[in-house]
C-alpha cells in the first residue's frame, strides 16, 4: 500500500495514513498480509508513518531509498533505514529496492551483510530491478532462508522464481493476478513449458503497451476496464491515459488466448 502504483510518493502524509487505515480495516480476515510503504524524502515523515503503520496493525512496513539527497554507500542507506525501522520495533521491515526510479544502485548483496545487527526487524527486500546477478547472489547468501525476496519486475518473474524468489509484488498482478497465479502453480508442479506460456503472454501484453507509452496512469486505466472499478485520474505531473491507449490496450488484452482458454 502507498507504493509506486499507488502513487504513494505523490500523496500527503495524511492521505497515506488514511489509505493505510482503510486497507488494514478492509483487509482484516481477508488478506494474509498488508504491507504499508512508509518511505519518504523526509526522515521525520517516514518515521511518523512507520509509527502509524505499527499502531493500526500493519503486517509489515517497507521503505524506499531517499532519491533527491541520496545515500551514496551501504552505511548511509542502512543508517536511514534503521532510523525508520526503529520507530516500529515490533513490525517486520522490508527494503524496497527500485534503482530505476531512485537512482540508488547499492547492491542488495552488500546491504544484507550484517543487516540484522543494525535492523533486527529486517525481513527482506522487494527487488524491483533487472539485475538478476545481484538477485542470485542474495538468494545464495540466504541459505538459511532467513529473509524473503519479493520480485518486482513482472515480465521477469519466472526467471526470478527459478533463481529462488519467495514471492512477487507488481502492478500487473492487479489485473492479471489469476493468470500469474496459474503460472505459479505450473512452476510449482513443475510444468515449466506451461509456466513459460503464461510468462510469454504477459510479456507480449506488456511489450505492446510499453510501446504505446505505459506507466502508472496507463496501469490505472487497464485496471479500470478489467475490474470495472474506476481507479480515478493520476496526480500531476502524471497525466491520464488517452482514449486511444485504452481502446488499443483493451483490444490487445482481449485478443490473448491463455492456456486455460480464457
Amino acid at each position: 500500500v502507498n507504493g509506486t502504483t499507488g502513487e504513494g510518493l505523490s500523496l500527503s502524509t495524511q492521505e497515506r495514513k488514511q489509505l493505510a487505515e482503510e486497507w488494514v480495516y478492509q483487509g482484516k480476515d481477508k488478506l494474509d498480509h498488508v504491507i504499508i510503504h512508509v518511505g519518504a524524502l523526509s526522515l521525520p515523515e517516514s518515521q511518523e508513518m512507520a509509527r502509524h503503520a505499527a499502531a493500526i496493525g500493519a503486517s509489515a512496513i517497507a521503505v524506499i531509498a531517499p532519491f533527491f539527497f541520496k545515500p551514496t554507500n551501504k552505511d548511509e542507506l542502512v543508517a536511514f533505514l534503521q532510523k525508520v525501522a526503529s520507530e516500529a520495533p515490533e513490525v517486520p521491515f522490508y527494503y524496497y529496492h527500485i534503482p530505476p526510479l531512485t537512482g540508488v544502485k547499492i547492491p542488495i548483496e552488500e546491504l544484507l551483510d550484517g543487516i540484522k545487527e543494525r535492523i533486527p526487524t529486517f525481513q527482506g527486500v522487494k527487488f524491483s530491478d533487472t539485475d538478476l546477478l545481484d538477485f542470485a547472489q542474495c538468494i545464495s547468501k540466504n541459505k538459511g532462508e532467513q529473509f524473503e525476496f519479493l520480485y518486482g519486475v513482472d515480465e521477469q518473474l519466472l526467471g526470478a522464481l527459478a533463481i529462488g524468489a519467495n514471492g512477487a509484488v507488481g502492478s500487473t498482478y492487479n489485473y492479471l493476478g489469476q493468470k500469474n497465479n496459474l503460472m505459479l502453480r505450473a512452476f510449482a508442479k513443475p510444468d515449466l513449458a506451461l509456466a513459460r506460456k503464461y510468462q510469454f503472454l504477459t510479456g507480449e501484453f506488456l511489450n505492446f503497451v510499453i510501446k504505446l507509452g505505459f506507466g502508472v496512469a496507463q496501469t490505472k486505466a487497464v485496471m479500470t476496464f478489467v475490474s470495472g472499478i474506476p481507479m480515478g485520474p493520476p496526480r500531476p505531473p502524471l497525466v491520464g491515459a488517452s482514449d486511444e491507449f485504452i481502446v488499443k490496450a483493451k483490444a490487445k488484452l482481449d485478443s490473448i488466448v491463455w492456456p486455460d482458454g480464457n
